[in-house]
């Protein structure tokens, strides 16, 4: 998982990004946040390296960070944090990620096609034009997400949290939805065709089991 450091700035309450020594390596020393770093190119561009020279990728935070055309192709991420990320026109296959967070990001004309995103949590982010069609999204938290004309098409979704979600123009056809939960999400011409909606929990119920 990655260290719960705080930024060095006095004040600052914010994540501290990965600190990357002069051997490439990921360290768990304390730094700054992408607000207070010196140079915050220089940073940027050391911890994009870092992912492009590695497929698996433990313990890291970037959170802050934008990631515009940057290939997460069979790229494979644990206990990472990519809290208030922006990843915007994204074109990756398999992309893998295990224990990590995404919350309050925002995705924009991705296609993430064939994505494996297990015990993960994308709490309030927004998908705009993204698509997760044939992947594995279990045991996931897209609670209070927002999603525009995105697609979840021939997924496994299985055990995953949709609560208090607007779902706009989104598809959801094809895909196993057993125990998922969608109380009080805002569905607009959302579609669970082929989906096996009787599996799933769209409003809540004294006897249900979260």
């Amino acid at each position: 998982m990655f260290a719960m450091n705080v930024c060095n700035h006095p004040g600052c309450h914010h994540s501290s990004l990965s600190y990357i020594d002069s051997q490439g390596n990921l360290t768990d020393r304390s730094f700054f946040c992408i607000n207070h770093v010196s140079d915050p190119n220089e940073v940027k561009n050391v911890i994009y390296d870092y992912i492009r020279s590695h497929k698996k990728i433990v313990g890291l935070n970037a959170s802050g960070l934008t990631f515009t055309d940057i290939d997460l192709t069979d790229k494979r991420f644990y206990g990472c944090n990519f809290q208030n990320c922006t990843f915007s026109n994204l074109h990756s296959e398999f992309f893998r990620a295990r224990m990590s967070i995404f919350d309050f990001s925002l995705f924009v004309d991705c296609n993430l096609l064939q994505s494996n995103l297990q015990f993960s949590s994308f709490a309030g982010s927004t998908f705009s034009h993204v698509l997760f069609t044939g992947s594995d999204l279990v045991h996931n938290n897209f609670c209070g997400i927002t999603a525009y004309q995105s697609s979840f098409d021939d997924s496994d979704l299985y055990n995953s949290r949709f609560i208090k979600a607007n779902l706009i123009d989104t598809s959801i056809q094809n895909c196993n939805i057993k125990k998922t939960i969608f109380y009080d999400s805002n569905q607009q011409n959302t579609s669970f065709k082929q989906s096996n909606t009787r599996e799933a929990e769209f409003e809540y119920r004294e006897d249900s089991i979260i």
